[in-house]
């Protein structure tokens, strides 16, 4: 029950108070969603240039190398390389991911799926956004520095990320954007979870939510718990670069004694594996929902999986030090963190057996989103078996900082998010914006980007294991990585292939806004959730009158609904069987 009086926004008048300076949810999400696909696009042409340069170390990049590297050649020199993949890094996480799950459609699809009429705190959610922008200026800015942006990688450590390692602002703006961005995903967080406890609609218990909510308000938890650790840290990163503190500092270089550069690893990690999971998350909810969807069947063990999922968070703040086996860590603690990373494994095989339990026999239909929920399922199991390995300390201690790591990560991460993000634009699309998508080129980028991202990421594991290190700008001086040369050219031709296929959505994505006419059904998907009982695109009160839950997200095929349809809307309450 809801706890505030909603009250049904006025419509805004002028294009600041509607597009720019806009309280609505909807406005804000797409502002979101706008800014993740622009980082999606600089953090891949970063990844294309990183891989171009680990197949072709001595040869020009293409078409732009020339200007980009004109005392080279073209050819990308070594400290624009370090450069590069601590940006990738930092941009495909921070500013792309981020954005596109948690920002976009945390904010667009909280309020329409509990049944609300905007977020809690209007004015803190258009805050959150203008913040992350700011942010996002500042570590763009970072790049026209004079020696160049940070290159101590995405985790930054010290002594690489300090003055010593990484001269210059390139690295002190990298940590005032990070720190920036994490008060504004703090004052995200904040307002979700305050919004999905207090303003779901009458009748909406927690396991009458969507599971597509119960992933975001999870990650909300991990961001306003973790992401202060993280902005302890980078501030006082900033502190050492700014104003000589020596927090980090140690060795010949420091004057105390006091600092210490495993602390900062323990204070990234402390957020950082949790941040693994507040990506992945909203992933899980929404393909949880969508395979149930295009399955048209009630989703196996949804209580099951929420409780998996919770358990997930609860246990994700506990590992971090699976990160550090190689820092001399006592061997008790060793094993305390392997026993507790393997344990992870249990819920995690939960809800993803219960994926497999809700298409076993369903009636799917391979429409975009499910083809892309599907390949979530795909690429997680890969990549979640893959973990075991790195779990163990015996073999995480031949893997560790090899590119094996770099292609689980990968798996785990930036695949099963990735695709999680593109089954929510398509799904979401005419809730969003009014229209759908193209089909036929929605398919051509599945296929594509399935290809590509299997190549690539499959590939490195194949070369890390067999011992190729990770952040070295040229492998191949060393005589027994020569033999790595073919499978890491096949690994830049299915990069390649991945990036090329991101054109097919870029121009099904800008014609669907831009172009198309033919303006979508109410309800095209014919699923039950409360956004699709109220007109496409959403109108900008929400609902007219707020409504009433009487069943859960996944109710299909009830004999006693109407004659021609298989789902129940949750504000339905028909005879059960």
């Amino acid at each position: 029950m809801a706890f505030f009086e909603q009250h049904m926004h006025a419509e805004p008048k002028t294009f600041l108070s509607k597009y720019i300076f806009s309280f609505d949810h909807k406005v804000i999400g797409k502002q979101f969603l706008w800014y993740g696909i622009l980082f999606l696009g600089i953090g891949g042409i970063m990844a294309l240039m990183i891989r171009w340069a680990l197949a072709f170390p001595d040869q020009a990049f293409p078409i732009i190398g020339q200007f980009m590297f004109p005392e080279t050649g073209g050819i990308i020199p070594p400290d624009t390389y370090a450069m590069l993949f601590t940006m990738h890094g930092t941009i495909m996480i921070f500013y792309a991911i981020t954005p596109i799950l948690i920002g976009a459609f945390g904010n667009f699809c909280i309020p329409l799926m509990i049944g609300a009429r905007d977020m809690v705190f209007p004015l803190l959610n258009m805050l959150s956004f203008w913040l992350a922008l700011a942010s996002g200026l500042i570590l763009v800015g970072s790049l026209f520095t004079p020696l160049g942006a940070a290159a101590g990688g995405w985790t930054s450590y010290p002594t690489l990320s300090t003055l010593i390692g990484s001269p210059g602002t390139g690295q002190t703006l990298w940590s005032l954007a990070i720190f920036i961005l994490g008060v504004s995903s703090t004052m995200g967080a904040i307002n979700y979870i305050t919004t999905i406890i207090v303003l779901r609609a009458p009748g909406m218990g927690y396991f009458d939510m969507p599971l597509t909510v119960w992933g975001l308000w999870l990650t909300a938890i991990l961001n306003a718990v973790f992401l202060p650790v993280l902005g302890a840290g980078v501030l006082l990163l900033i502190f050492d670069r700014v104003f000589g503190t020596q927090f980090f500092l140690a060795g010949a270089a420091a004057t105390s004694g006091a600092g210490d550069p495993v602390l900062f690893q323990h204070v990234f990690w402390i957020f950082g594996h949790p941040e693994v999971y507040i990506l992945i998350l909203p992933a899980w909810g929404i393909v949880s929902d969508l395979l149930s969807f295009f399955a048209r069947k009630p989703a196996f063990g949804a209580k099951a999986t929420a409780l998996a999922m919770t358990a997930v968070t609860v246990l994700s703040t506990l590992v971090y030090g699976h990160h550090m086996f190689t820092t001399q860590m006592s061997p008790l603690l060793t094993q305390s963190f392997m026993t507790l990373t393997m344990t992870i494994s249990i819920p995690s095989a939960i809800f993803f057996a219960n994926w497999l339990g809700t298409i076993w026999r369903g009636s799917i239909r391979f429409d975009s989103p499910m083809l892309f929920s599907l390949g979530v399922v795909f690429v997680f199991g890969l990549g979640g078996l893959t973990g075991l390995y790195l779990a163990t300390v015996t073999t995480d201690l031949y893997l560790h900082d090899t590119y094996f790591v770099v292609g689980h990560f990968h798996y785990t991460m930036a695949a099963s998010v990735l695709l999680g993000g593109f089954a929510a634009v398509y799904f979401w699309m005419p809730k969003m914006f009014g229209v759908m998508c193209n089909e036929t080129l929605a398919k051509w980028h599945f296929w594509g980007t399935m290809l590509g991202l299997n190549g690539v990421f499959m590939g490195m594991m194949v070369v890390g294991y067999a011992g190729m290190h990770r952040r070295i700008y040229n492998p191949f001086i060393y005589e027994h990585l020569q033999r790595l040369i073919p499978i890491n050219e096949f690994i830049t031709w299915s990069a390649i292939l991945m990036g090329l296929s991101q054109i097919f959505f870029v121009i099904n994505f800008v014609h669907a806004v831009f172009f198309q006419k033919k303006k979508a059904e109410q309800n095209p998907w014919n699923v039950g959730t409360l956004e699709w009982t109220i007109p496409s695109p959403a109108p900008n009160y929400n609902f007219k009158e707020i409504p009433v839950v009487k069943c859960g997200p996944h109710e299909f095929s009830n004999p006693n609904l109407p004659a021609g349809r298989d789902f129940q809307y949750q504000t339905e309450e028909l005879v059960k069987v």
